[in-house]
């Protein structure tokens, strides 16, 4: 389990390593797609290694206490719980930014679209909404 920690430690460590550098020698074009596509396949990568080590542990001592197999099961519902609420919040932001700036743009030229507007910005906001009600959900299991 230690093993598992510090790969994964050491995987977050390089891939921030490596969006500085990236973001330092202001790379553009081919070379940063080339380095984030690299990055993003390694993370999952990484993650999948994870993960398969990780069950194979679990698997490998089956005749551990149940509580131990039922803490990691409790670890892994608050990463989910905290992936849809953290994911679900990113996704509203941005959609709120491209509905939000198009609104403001639409009421400066007629001030009547006011409602028609807000209902596409609440729309985006429902986004996170969906997203916190995802994770009570899962917590409440």
């Amino acid at each position: 389990m230690d093993f598992v920690l510090m790969v994964s430690l050491g995987l977050v460590l390089s891939m921030v390593g490596l969006g500085l550098a990236i973001v330092f020698k202001k790379a553009n074009g081919r070379n940063a797609k080339k380095v984030l596509g690299i990055n993003v396949v390694s993370l999952f990568g990484m993650l999948i290694v994870t993960t398969i080590v990780l069950l194979a542990n679990t698997t490998a001592y089956a005749q551990e206490e149940a509580t131990s197999v039922m803490a990691n099961a409790e670890g892994l519902r608050y990463l989910a719980a905290a992936l849809s609420t953290g994911l679900a919040s990113i996704g509203a932001g941005i959609a709120v930014a491209a509905t939000g700036s198009a609104a403001l743009g639409a009421i400066s030229e007629d001030s009547s679209l006011l409602g028609k507007t807000l209902i596409f910005v609440g729309l985006a906001e429902g986004i996170a909404i969906y997203g916190l009600i995802v994770t009570i959900l899962i917590l409440n299991q």
